[in-house]
């Protein structure tokens, strides 16, 4: 509990300063009616978080995948390395907003866009991460390999593989919360559903508290993701060493 001591802080000079200074709750609501109307109205955001949550997830995998494939691909070939490796790092600077129309008229104005958007997000660090992860071979073990007669297959699942987890785990760790922020994003501009909707239509009616609660629902899903892909890549590594 120690360790909240500041968001406490935070909350409590809240509720002082809205209560002295009066202001309107239209604009800055009170943190006990943010608070109530979590409590009171929990089917309004379990609903709504747990399509983002889904939509996050499954553009995590499934970006996660294909970059790591496309990364593959380029480490087999040095004519695709050089191919793929300055695409992927041109695409990585576009930002999100930009993307999102052009998917949308391509996949529509639904959840396929969404989850278009979050493969998108997570598909470039995955692939710039394992591409350097595949590269980066302990000193002298390539040679090794070669002297026993190893295949290049067989390097590649015993020695290459092996050597890109580490980075493929930091990957991991950097995409998963911007996979929850991405997808809200995208329910924001173009979603009927979903916590961005949520937040949208909330900010539009004036509904300041649920407005509000919306945000701190999308942060405590945001650092749940961030803290357990944290634990999962110290797990991960104290394994691998």
């Amino acid at each position: 509990m120690s360790r909240y001591w500041g968001v406490v802080g935070v909350l409590i000079a809240w509720q002082a300063w809205v209560t002295i200074t009066g202001v309107n709750s239209i604009v800055i609501p009170h943190p006990i009616n943010v608070v109530g109307d979590l409590v009171f109205n929990p089917g309004v955001y379990l609903a709504n978080a747990g399509q983002t949550l889904f939509l996050a997830a499954a553009g995590l995998i499934l970006g996660m995948a294909l970059g790591t494939m496309v990364a593959i691909v380029a480490w087999s070939s040095r004519i695709l390395s050089g191919i793929l490796v300055p695409l992927g790092l041109i695409f990585s600077s576009v930002p999100v907003v930009a993307l999102i129309p052009v998917l949308a008229r391509l996949l529509g104005y639904d959840v396929k866009t969404v989850l278009g958007i979050v493969i998108i997000i997570s598909f470039f660090p995955a692939f710039v991460f394992t591409a350097a992860g595949l590269k980066s071979l302990p000193p002298g073990s390539s040679d090794l390999f070669k002297v026993f007669g190893a295949s290049r297959w067989t390097r590649f699942v015993h020695l290459v593989l092996p050597s890109a987890v580490p980075n493929w785990m930091i990957a991991l760790r950097l995409s998963a919360p911007p996979a929850v922020l991405s997808a809200m994003l995208a329910e924001f501009l173009m979603g009927k559903s979903g916590l961005g909707f949520l937040f949208r239509q909330s900010a539009t009616e004036f509904a300041t508290e649920r407005a509000f609660g919306t945000s701190v629902i999308a942060t405590v899903i945001s650092v749940l993701c961030f803290t357990s892909a944290v634990a999962a890549e110290k797990f991960i590594n104290e394994k691998w060493k």
